[in-house]
């Protein structure tokens, strides 16, 4: 595989910890950008350097059954090769479980999970990818080894990915190294509404020593992870936020 044709494949590139992260290794990767809109994709390509090298998959992860035609096609009009993948793409709906449905249910399995899936089984076909796969990362989170109110699906899909991190891990070596990033609270365009409510941005500002984080400092540990500095790195759950899990003890609110 020439380097002319290796790419980096990064889902949920359209905002958030994606663009970060795809901005960040733009500088010495060529990208593939994944994201519903391609609106938004070309704002995070003409952020990225380089921008003429980078190519847009604009696809809705949530229709899994299409996924493996859409990619493999993607890759065969471009020539590239995927030889890293960064699962960025996430969906958070905060509802209880007795207003959660099925379908509900569905949509976010197949964003978070079942997509991340599809990709690696069709990233690993040698007559689509060549063999060139090396590294695959997931943007798993904190809540997929703890338990938050409303977040049922959310941390059932993201322990879900982190299973399949760790299996993957095994089943892959030594040829594709396989790990997680599990961020905490971090200022995205997604938790923006949280944020914004006083008393939330209270208990986050009182439950994370070194603060909440920005999109930087995931893709600070995105570019380590990838890089030949974790070559003998494989199977881990980085934890990168801000020290909040260091204390998961209850605290009074009226403190």
């Amino acid at each position: 595989m020439s380097d002319r044709n290796a790419c980096t494949l990064v889902t949920g590139a359209s905002s958030g910890l994606g663009r970060a992260a795809a901005v960040r290794l733009s500088r010495n990767h060529g990208l593939i950008l994944h994201g519903r809109s391609p609106q938004r994709l070309e704002e995070t390509r003409s952020l990225c350097a380089e921008p003429g090298k980078h190519h847009l998959w604009p696809f809705d992860l949530s229709a899994v059954s299409d996924l493996a035609p859409s990619l493999t096609s993607l890759l065969a009009g471009t020539g590239c090769l995927v030889d890293s993948f960064v699962h960025c793409a996430g969906s958070v709906t905060v509802l209880p479980l007795r207003s959660v449905d099925y379908g509900m249910a569905q949509a976010t399995m197949n964003v978070n999970f079942f997509s991340a899936l599809e990709i690696v089984h069709t990233l690993l076909q040698k007559k689509v990818n060549h063999g060139a796969l090396a590294n695959i990362l997931f943007i798993s989170s904190i809540w997929s080894r703890f338990g938050a109110r409303g977040h049922t699906v959310y941390c059932a899909s993201k322990a879900a990915l982190d299973g399949l991190m760790r299996a993957l891990a095994v089943e892959l070596a030594p040829a594709v190294r396989v790990n997680s990033i599990l961020p905490g609270a971090v200022q995205t365009a997604m938790a923006e509404p949280g944020f914004a409510d006083p008393e939330i941005a209270a208990n986050l500002a009182r439950d994370y020593p070194l603060g909440t984080g920005v999109p930087d400092d995931i893709a600070d540990a995105v570019e380590f992870i990838l890089s030949g500095q974790a070559r003998w790195i494989t199977g881990q759950q980085f934890i990168v936020d801000g020290g909040r899990t260091t204390d998961m003890s209850l605290k009074r609110r009226d403190s």
